[in-house]
């Protein structure tokens, strides 16, 4: 029996591997694009001019990793002001997620904090 390999094939603290490349700083992925380097006006507090590129690509869903220890905090009212869903967790649980859900070719779109 086949099994595909899974889109993001490692996690672990301040790393990420996508697609056989390792990335050592916060991400955003457009489906199976990955933007890396993402950068937040407030470090650990998610807001919405944080993803603007995620808004302009119109997912379905948005995954957010919010770190190994989840230090990054997700607003509940955020979701109020997007038109999409937000699901948040642990990056590493995100990672699984994300995984699952673009095996289904959902339109999805994650970010990942990699660090804390």
């Amino acid at each position: 029996m086949f099994v595909a390999p899974e889109f993001i094939s490692g996690y672990e603290f301040g790393k990420i591997i996508i697609e056989n490349k390792i990335y050592t700083s916060d991400l955003i992925i457009l489906g199976t694009k990955v933007k890396p380097k993402w950068w937040r006006k407030r470090g650990h507090n998610l807001v919405k001019d944080d993803l603007k590129e995620v808004v302009e690509y119109g997912p379905e869903t948005l995954i957010i990793g919010t770190g190994a220890y989840g230090m990054m905090t997700v607003p509940a009212e955020l979701s109020k002001h997007l038109d999409f869903k937000i699901l948040s967790y642990p990056t590493k649980e995100a990672v699984e997620k994300y995984n699952q859900e673009i095996k289904r070719e959902k339109n999805i779109a994650g970010g990942f904090h990699l660090t804390c």
